[in-house]
């Protein structure tokens, strides 16, 4: 596996909350539900996105724009086009105080108003359900406001916006699961994008790993987190001096060869505890620890409560339950 992979396997939907949004302008979606990351690309007409306190950024048909939260921010077809419907917690919408998620409703996963003889804008949402540890050491990267022009280079982008636009009316078996993968697909071919921008702000990790010796010992870790790894052995395996790949990771990657593999370790570890199938002492093999306690000694330690804690927050998580965004949203005007 090499080291990108293993970090863009974090951004992954299930049963994300996709909808197609009909708009007549001027219109304007406050977006307030504090989700970590939202995708949004137009498939036809303009439409702006306005950060909390940043410049107003214009995404033409075809351009491609990842929002990291959790600030708010507004999508608007005008920068100075009042807000009419605000996005909370919950998927909840509101006008004027009043919740507006079924009012609005117009069909299969379609939602909002068009006025007959009036030009409107199609929007379409997609929503992460939780959020991802794995993901997050990609993600927390990322600038504020990340857009990817349309023509680009690759036709990727293009072709999941048309399968999206395609897929998300439809009501039929297994759509869900269509759905969740062209989402999954579409985050992850923006973040390449970014990450193969010369200067473009990619982590000192993903630089690190076209290195002739740093590369092969970041696989290595990805590949077998559970083995258990010192910088000897890893440095035996690319045959360069401990010292020497101690000096050499750090200045690279921005931290120690065992203080990364710590991390990455527990990264997978809260992945892993989310499925309340897996046991403590089942992860804790997985990862690298001898024992569930020596997991609970280090997961107590970083994060600041247990193993078992942590399961039940991720479990208590809210679910995307109304009709626009949560932790990651694809946003398509069409």
């Amino acid at each position: 596996m090499d080291t990108l992979t293993g970090l863009l396997d974090g951004p992954k939907a299930r049963g994300a909350f996709l909808l197609r949004s009909i708009l007549t302008p001027p219109w304007s979606l406050r977006i307030e539900d504090g989700a970590p990351l939202s995708v949004l690309t137009m498939v036809r007409g303009d439409a702006w996105i306005v950060p909390e306190g940043g410049t107003p950024v214009l995404l033409r048909p075809g351009d491609v724009a990842i929002a990291r939260g959790p600030e708010p921010y507004t999508v608007a077809d005008t920068p100075q086009s009042p807000v009419q419907v605000v996005i909370g917690p919950g998927q909840i919408c509101t006008r004027d105080g009043a919740d507006v998620s079924q009012s609005m409703a117009l069909g299969v996963r379609t939602w909002g108003e068009a006025r007959p003889g009036e030009e409107h804008a199609v929007m379409l949402s997609g929503t992460y359900q939780a959020e991802h540890e794995i993901g997050r050491r990609l993600l927390d990267h990322l600038p504020t406001l990340l857009v990817r022009p349309a023509g680009d280079g690759t036709a990727t982008g293009d072709t999941l916006i048309r399968l999206l636009t395609t897929e998300l009316t439809r009501d039929e078996p297994g759509q869900e699961v269509v759905l969740d993968r062209l989402l999954d697909l579409l985050v992850v071919g923006v973040l390449r994008s970014w990450l193969a921008v010369p200067d473009g702000g990619a982590p000192a990790w993903y630089r690190a790993q076209h290195d002739e010796v740093v590369g092969p010992v970041l696989r290595l870790m990805h590949d077998d987190p559970a083995r258990p790894w010192t910088v000897a052995g890893l440095a035996a395996e690319v045959g360069v001096s401990r010292a020497g790949l101690a000096r050499r990771f750090t200045s690279l990657v921005g931290e120690p060869p065992m203080a990364y593999l710590a991390a990455w370790r527990l990264a997978l570890a809260a992945d892993l505890l989310r499925d309340p199938e897996h046991t403590v002492a089942w992860v804790a093999r997985q990862v690298g620890y001898s024992n569930p306690f020596a997991l609970s000694a280090a997961f107590k330690r970083v994060r600041g409560l247990t193993p078992q804690e942590h399961r039940w927050l991720a479990a208590e998580a809210p679910a995307a339950t109304g009709p626009v965004h949560a932790a990651t949203t694809v946003v398509l005007a069409g």
